[in-house]
């Protein structure tokens, strides 16, 4: 795979997508950035990483052979990739936020997002941004957030986990196609607060009891409210309390 290093680049995801647009990339073509000025995640939301310390990084992936219904597997296989990979560091107590933070604990680690392209021809090319604490101990204006170097107490190799993470990546999409399944099981189980029930919100309604019972095949959350309906929720249509 082909790695490009950045010292600083307004957005990762920005970058590679306009470099796509100008040249045929190779695929799981990664780009890696020192700082990140203006860094997204969901709908708009703002990552924000120290200097030096996070893993900042954005894959291109392209013709890949799933249906446009399908298209939430890619927050499946990526948010795995990324929890496989933190397993191997002995990072107790994962999970995954739907649809795609990163969690252990209570604290946010990491967070993904996907943009698509959808082509003409029926082909689909993907840029996976993935924003990691890796080394940061600093989280002062950050209190629902942590890294591996606070929770185990270690440094850790920031390039070496690109390589890991892409590797990762590459084979869960593979296993999109062969057996989606297996992936999906696996992503339920690792779902945060999952038959826990937690207080949520919905736009500016005030706040209302739920048990998250999974996530349906197009990526709406699905939550059991007290009167026993089970009511399937866009992202950022609802938020949970905790």
């Amino acid at each position: 795979m082909k790695v490009i290093k950045l010292d600083a680049i307004d957005s990762t995801n920005d970058f590679l997508k306009g470099l796509s647009a100008t040249e045929e990339l190779e695929n799981y073509t990664v780009v890696t950035a020192e700082n990140q000025t203006k860094g997204r995640g969901q709908m708009g939301a703002v990552w924000e990483s120290e200097k030096s310390k996070n893993l900042i990084m954005s894959v291109f992936v392209k013709d890949l052979a799933i249906k446009l219904d399908d298209i939430y597997q890619l927050n499946v296989a990526t948010a795995l990739a990324v929890v496989q990979v933190l397993k191997t560091y002995d990072i107790e107590d994962l999970s995954i936020k739907w649809p795609n933070d990163i969690m252990s604990d209570k604290f946010k680690l990491a967070g993904i997002l996907i943009e698509n392209s959808f082509k003409s021809n029926g082909t689909i090319s993907s840029v996976i941004g993935i924003g990691l604490n890796v080394n940061q101990t600093n989280f002062e204006y950050l209190p629902k957030a942590s890294s591996m170097a606070v929770i185990a107490n270690s440094l850790f190799d920031k390039e070496a986990l690109v390589y890991q993470i892409t590797e990762r990546l590459e084979h869960n999409y593979k296993l999109l196609v062969l057996n989606s399944q297996i992936l999906w099981d696996e992503y339920l189980k690792l779902l945060f607060k999952k038959n826990v029930p937690m207080p949520f919100v919905v736009g500016e309604d005030k706040p209302f009891m739920g048990i998250i019972r999974g996530v349906t095949q197009r990526g709406k959350l699905m939550v059991l409210l007290e009167d026993d309906i089970l009511a399937e929720y866009d992202l950022k249509e609802i938020k949970m309390l905790y």
